[in-house]
């Protein structure tokens, strides 16, 4: 079974940063791209940045500059580096990979942006 399991989520004032995990089960996920979405209230899930298995990367237009995707096949996880967080940044962060035809989502870790 496809499992994706986020963690690194927490509370941080505006400027701080934090480092997401996301750690899949088996080695699978090394041939796959890897996402990172973000769903705040009240709003619609949006991807906040992609990586593919020759490491290219996008990103959201609103994170760019701030956020770094990464991977490390050898451990199947993907991170994700957020600096310079502002509020609007508060949302539950979910880890993404699409197999075939089928999406894995992982349950989500809250990042909250306050002071």
């Amino acid at each position: 079974q496809v499992q994706l399991v986020e963690s690194g989520g927490g509370l941080v004032q505006p400027g701080g940063s934090l480092r997401l995990s996301c750690v899949g089960s088996g080695s699978i996920f090394r041939f796959y791209a890897m996402g990172w979405y973000r769903q705040a209230p009240g709003k619609e899930r949006e991807l906040v940045a992609r990586i593919i298995t020759g490491g290219s990367t996008n990103y959201a237009d609103s994170v760019k500059g701030r956020f770094t995707i990464s991977r490390d096949n050898a451990k199947n996880t993907v991170y994700l580096q957020m600096n310079s967080l502002k509020p609007e940044d508060t949302a539950v962060y979910y880890c993404h990979t699409k197999i075939n035809v089928m999406n894995y989502w992982g349950k989500g870790t809250l990042v909250t942006v306050s002071s």
